[in-house]
């Protein structure tokens, strides 16, 4: 009975030692941060176009009038960069219409260009996923750990933040070969030292509270410490770097791509797809500005999404 007693008070303490900072404090607080990210416009409208984005991605097949590499020499009556041609715009009816035009290999842009945002988006979100895991992961274990393991763990990314991204990023393609799968590899390597870092100035902060000292007087072991108080609690501002990490990454794999070490053709990647125009930017610019653009809003929606939890995500900002 005395050993039951024991138990239950035990219990009570530690939920009263994170009371508000463990269970009830994050929901309040997630609960508080989407309340102020409804209001925030410019991360409202980051948000309506990256969901836009996502479903072109998803619903591509059913969007795209043809495959992304379907050659209509012999199908339609249309030449190599062929200029767009939209019917309700004044486009002659008896020619096939292509809203975007065809590139240098008869091929629809547009149905190139919607194919293109599965390859970016998948591509954006992978790379951030490997390097949060593993960045997120290394500065945990650094900044609770600590000593010759932090010290190594810190020299190491400080090795990679001496190179610059994009042409470490292009050695490491490079002796890797060419291809997305290495590509997506590189550019999560470049982005680590960020994951990293801010998980252990998180994990330093943290462990120090009170009521991780709460539970490691109840008795929590090291992991437990780690894995149920510190890492949860550590969590919001790598949340804002992965969103911006996103478009950041989306950047980096389209212009590896354009310098032929990322999608290899025929892929329907937009960096591939503007490497592969790039001399025709006076006789046929339609083929460049699509795929660019295409690049910039998907950048800017992720960039202003990013802005938009980071400042309803921080509370300095609302006290």
């Amino acid at each position: 009975m005395s050993m039951f007693n024991r138990r239950t008070q035990v219990e009570a303490v530690e939920g009263l030692a994170t009371d508000g900072l463990v269970r009830s404090k994050p929901s309040s607080q997630w609960k508080l941060a989407l309340r102020r990210f409804r209001g925030h416009r410019s991360g409202m409208a980051g948000l309506t176009i990256v969901g836009l984005l996502v479903l072109v991605a998803i619903f591509a097949p059913i969007i795209a009038p043809y495959e992304p590499n379907e050659v209509l020499i012999g199908k339609e009556d249309v030449k190599p960069r062929e200029k767009p041609c939209v019917h309700i715009l004044g486009c002659d009816p008896e020619k096939p219409q292509h809203i975007m035009g065809t590139d240098g290999n008869v091929r629809d842009e547009f149905s190139r260009i919607v194919y293109g945002s599965r390859i970016s988006l998948s591509l954006g979100f992978s790379t951030v996923t490997l390097a949060l895991l593993v960045g997120g992961s290394l500065g945990a274990l650094a900044g609770y750990v600590g000593g010759w393991f932090d010290n190594l763990i810190m020299r190491i990314m400080d090795v990679i933040l001496g190179f610059p991204a994009l042409l470490l990023a292009i050695a490491i393609t490079a002796v890797l070969g060419r291809g997305l799968r290495n590509a997506l590899i590189a550019i999560a390597i470049v982005t680590l030292p960020q994951y990293a870092r801010l998980m252990r100035a998180q994990v330093l902060s943290i462990k120090e509270s009170d009521y991780v000292a709460a539970s490691q007087a109840l008795g929590a072991n090291p992991r437990q410490l780690l894995v149920r108080r510190v890492i949860p609690n550590a969590l919001t501002p790598l949340v804002v770097l992965a969103t911006l990490g996103v478009a950041g990454a989306i950047l980096e794999a389209a212009a590896l791509s354009f310098l032929g070490l990322g999608a290899q053709p025929p892929t329907a990647e937009w960096g591939t797809m503007l490497a592969a125009e790039r001399n025709n930017i006076f006789t046929s610019p339609h083929l460049v500005f699509f795929p660019g653009v295409a690049i910039m809003i998907t950048v800017l929606g992720f960039n202003l999404m990013g802005d938009g939890m980071r400042d309803a995500l921080d509370p300095t900002l609302h006290r």
